[in-house]
């Protein structure tokens, strides 16, 4: 038998543990968990560490059983990957190894007037102050505005640090300090892809950066140790995989990358899950960009080997908007409904949606922004606006598709996909429209969990997975190719940015002339 590697991809709405075949890259068993999500308060997002941790357990166990229904021996998983949701932020105790809060998670906008007054204070009053060093804008979305409210809004958080018992970590550090031991020597470290996304961290000397903790007054003793993506963490303590190597660890979209085999420079992909994210690989030099787009640390396979750096642009409402649709508007029953309602209308009618719920993230980065929906007739129903979300799915694409060939100057020729949206085929046609380019989608759609089990695989120890370009596996795709002429295209285009500019500074956190401004 093949040796096998598993991955644990937790994500924001959901929790998988995926087994791979080493040689073939072939799925071998899956099982996933859905998570709540709660929303405390406006704008406000939270998720309980604690069942992020009985969901990781719990598709453990539920994929070794099916692995056993199978006949397939557990004892061949070698190793094991995690990859999970970035920047979402968490505080524990290390000696009782209870969370201290709810883990913030990166959407939640409660950090939103610390951030105006960052940018206010910065030279200029300039968002991208701390760029030159973190790749990244002064935004609600990374992890250190988040830990900074933890620490001056929650006072168990605060004691904990004066007493030495806090670890703050983003959802990997909670996932393998827990795994492997928890408060019984647990290992607390992170990888440099999810570090990069703290706002802490230099993404030039690829270590947590003094200046910058003492720019968000966050104690470094607190944080994790630094390591590369792929090398022996420590072993499962636990479980059925007692015993088992964890040597994989990626943020979601830097797993996406290396499961999607981008490894040479000017390499991209773009994954739809709760946002939306498109990354491309820009070889062992970091690029900053001119045109809103974050640079990132996409992966450093091993100790020894160089970092390799991501342009991205980034939406926050992807996937997102269909949970949105059926959740709270009640106007599908299931998220796969959406594609038979669009379908239906087969045209928005010159309706636009554009759901910046959490602010728009690139390239705009406007946290004042919230959702709208426009251009409504007595015509309109709700397949139409079923229509206009999953446009605005593909229009978001649009616009941070061109801000990378603009910083690029070399533009994609076509777009490689995935995640898991990607199953709505109208989608994938409207995304091919919408970009005038083919839209290449793999017929193995779990990237993400793919690129941890190759980290994990591949690590010094393992050595179950060859990244070598003539080892990896061949994958087969469906290609979308445009089906409507370019004029139509942009003029649709060019009606979507009016929208988004009627979206912007509503929700400001200046005191409102009716004075009932009730965020935190």
């Amino acid at each position: 038998m093949d040796p096998l590697v598993a991955a644990i991809d937790q994500g924001t709405s959901s929790t998988r543990f995926l087994v791979f075949n080493a040689k073939t890259a072939e799925l071998v068993s899956h099982h996933q968990v859905e998570i709540k999500q709660s929303f405390p308060k406006e704008g406000w997002v939270e998720e309980d560490p604690k069942e992020i941790m009985q969901s990781v357990y719990e598709c453990l166990e539920r994929t070794c059983e099916k692995l056993c229904q199978l006949n397939v021996d557990i004892s061949n998983i070698k190793a094991v990957g995690v990859t999970n949701q970035r920047e979402t932020t968490l505080v524990w105790d290390k000696e009782t190894g209870e969370p201290l809060y709810n883990a913030i998670v990166w959407l939640d906008l409660r950090t939103q007037s610390t951030v105006e007054s960052l940018i206010n204070k910065a030279p200029g009053q300039n968002k991208n102050h701390l760029k030159h060093k973190t790749g990244l804008p002064i935004s609600t979305y990374f992890s250190a505005v988040k830990l900074r409210w933890l620490l001056d809004n929650v006072d168990e958080v605060r004691q904990a640090v004066l007493s030495e018992r806090a670890m703050f970590g983003t959802v990997d550090s909670w996932i393998i300090w827990c795994l492997t031991g928890g408060k019984n020597g647990g290992v607390h470290c992170t990888d440099v892809s999810n570090a990069s996304r703290t706002m802490l961290f230099n993404i030039h000397s690829l270590d947590w950066d003094p200046e910058l903790c003492r720019y968000f007054d966050v104690p470094m003793e607190i944080l994790p140790q630094v390591r590369s993506s792929s090398e022996i963490y420590g072993c499962m303590k636990s479980s059925s995989l007692a015993g088992v190597p964890i040597s994989g660890c990626l943020g979601d979209q830097s797993a996406a990358l290396v499961g999607q085999m981008c490894f040479q420079e000017g390499q991209a992909k773009n994954t739809y899950g709760t946002g939306c994210f498109l990354l491309r690989n820009t070889g062992t030099k970091p690029l900053m960009s001119d045109h809103g787009l974050l640079t990132t640390v996409a992966y450093k396979l091993g100790k020894d080997e160089p970092a390799c750096y991501a342009l991205e642009g980034s939406v926050a409402i992807g996937g997102a908007v269909v949970r949105w649709l059926k959740d709270n508007l009640g106007i599908v029953q299931s998220s796969s409904e959406i594609e038979t309602l669009a379908a239906a209308a087969g045209t928005s009618y010159g309706c636009y949606f554009v759901p910046a719920f959490s602010g728009l993230y690139a390239p705009y980065w406007e946290p004042s922004a919230r959702g709208i929906i426009c251009g409504l007739t007595q015509f309109t129903n709700r397949n139409h606006l079923a229509f206009a979300a999953l446009e605005a799915v593909c229009f978001q694409t649009r616009e941070i598709l061109d801000a990378m060939n603009q910083d690029s100057g070399v533009p994609l020729t076509q777009l490689q996909v995935d995640g898991g949206m990607t199953s709505n085929r109208l989608l994938m046609q409207l995304q091919a429209d919408i970009l005038c380019i083919p839209v290449v989608l793999p017929t193995m759609s779990e990237t993400t969990a793919l690129g941890a089990a190759m980290a994990a695989g591949a690590a010094e120890g393992v050595g179950v997975w060859s990244l070598s370009p003539s080892h990896l596996p061949h994958a087969t795709s469906e290609t979308y190719e445009p089906q409507i002429n370019t004029e139509e295209s942009e003029f649709r285009f060019a009606r979507w940015k009016k929208a988004v500019q009627r979206s912007m500074n509503w929700e400001t956190t200046e005191p409102s002339d009716n004075a009932n401004d009730h965020r935190v």
